[in-house]
């Protein structure tokens, strides 16, 4: 499938904006996150805070205690995480056994101040989410004023934020999957139209139909209104040329039936030269006449397109009539045809190539015609005629292959050869002229195009 495919592009391009999506979507999922897990965090730390202001005191020498000391293990740890720091009158400093000889750096504020949440540095290079919060033990004691500071390693929020990234990433990866999927199926649908479109022409052009369906979406009918008027002008057009053609030998009819009777008064009259001088070209234009025909004929049913004919009914059809021939019941006809070989074409054409090639070959045949047929490839077919005659010259084979006019060469000798030429050539066949290597005389193959029927 190329780049210029609208699948690809439409593929490719939908499975970027869902990557696009999806990254941003886990970008601002884990923002979101980081900032609800550090809401929670200060939450929690908030508590601790309350839970210590409720346990300092201040005895009455000045000296300042804590009645009992937050109860969760982290506290008791060295460097185990979680810490507490109490800074009171006089220098006073109580930490919890998680700071060890640490000391966390403090700001003071004012009593009465909302609670503050930032970063500090703390133990062993960490860095600290903490708050602090400076209260009055005593509001008679102007020295009575106590600081309280709780912080988190940032550690614990970041092992949560693994555990959510392991959670999150796997999920976005089959959602995207589960995305791409959906989305290769959307798009399979909506050119759906045009893979129906495209078999619909096929029809036309193998002349199983001649217009296409209108039953197709609003997007996609005024390119099969456009494709219909264009078929039916070609049809037209190739309707109006054949019946041009075949005015034209209609009104060549007439002249040449006055040039054969002119041709006998003189052979009547003694002028037998003259006459025969007359029937060579009288002959002559029939001959080119019912070619030229022939060829029209095959380029316009090739144009048009036909059903396909089966080869095995019109070899049989041109062999009965063949056989009706003068000298052709002592010959020797050999047919092999493949089982369901079909021919893409008129089978006016077909017989028309057939008899010229076997008529051909029962002039000059001594006792022995062979024909086989055989499928090659997917869509043509291959057809070779072979008689044991003296076969035909290497100059004259040369000439029909080349396309040379045959009313420059011996008249009644290849004509028909010449118009069997012409009809593979309109069906964009390829015709070949050899010595048969069994039969000894002329060997003719032929490829055609065709398809194999479905029994």
């Amino acid at each position: 499938m190329s780049r210029r495919s609208l699948l690809v592009r439409l593929g490719c391009a939908a499975a970027l904006m869902i990557l696009l999506a999806l990254a941003a979507g886990g970008v601002g999922l884990t923002l979101i996150f980081d900032r609800q897990m550090e809401r929670r965090a200060v939450a929690e730390l908030a508590l601790y805070l309350k839970a210590l202001a409720a346990q300092v005191r201040l005895e009455g020498d000045g000296t300042m205690g804590l009645e009992a000391a937050p109860s969760d293990p982290r506290f008791e740890q060295p460097y185990g995480g979680l810490y507490w720091q109490i800074d009171g009158p006089r220098r006073q400093q109580l930490r919890s056994r998680s700071l060890w000889d640490e000391a966390l750096p403090t700001i003071d504020t004012p009593p009465g101040r909302p609670l503050r949440a930032r970063w500090i540095d703390g133990p062993e290079h960490s860095r600290l989410l903490s708050i602090e919060r400076t209260i009055v033990l005593n509001d008679t004691a102007t020295d009575a004023r106590v600081h309280l500071l709780v912080a988190l390693d940032r550690v614990d929020l970041q092992a949560e934020r693994r555990s959510f990234l392991s959670l999150l990433v796997p999920s976005l990866v089959g959602l995207g999957l589960l995305l791409i999927i959906a989305m290769a199926g959307f798009i399979h649908l909506a050119l759906r139209p045009f893979r129906d479109l495209q078999a619909h022409l096929q029809a036309v052009r193998s002349g199983h139909g001649r217009e296409l369906p209108r039953g197709v979406p609003d997007e996609v009918q005024p390119v099969v209104d456009e494709l219909n008027r264009l078929l039916a002008f070609h049809d037209a057009s190739l309707e109006r040329a054949r019946t041009q053609a075949g005015d034209l030998a209609h009104g060549l009819k007439t002249p040449l039936a006055v040039m054969a009777a002119a041709a006998r008064r003189a052979r009547d009259g003694g002028q037998a030269a003259l006459a025969d001088e007359i029937d060579e070209q009288v002959g002559a234009m029939r001959r080119q006449v019912d070619r030229t025909l022939a060829r029209a004929r095959a380029g316009m049913a090739a144009a048009l397109g036909y059903r396909s004919t089966p080869v095995g009914d019109a070899v049989n059809k041109t062999l009965r009539a063949l056989q009706t021939l003068p000298g052709a019941q002592s010959l020797d006809w050999d047919a092999d045809v493949a089982k369901g070989l079909c021919f893409a074409g008129d089978e006016g054409d077909l017989m028309e190539i057939l008899g010229n090639l076997l008529d051909n070959a029962r002039k000059w045949a001594h006792s022995q015609i062979r024909l086989v047929a055989r499928q090659a490839g997917e869509r043509d077919w291959t057809l070779v005629i072979e008689d044991d005659g003296p076969g035909l010259p290497e100059d004259e084979a040369l000439r029909i292959e080349r396309g040379r006019r045959w009313d420059e060469s011996r008249p009644g000798t290849g004509f028909g050869l010449a118009i069997a030429r012409d009809l593979v050539e309109a069906y964009r066949g390829v015709i070949g002229f050899s010595r048969s290597p069994d039969l000894g005389g002329l060997r003719v193959s032929i490829t055609l195009p065709g398809q194999l029927r479905k029994e």
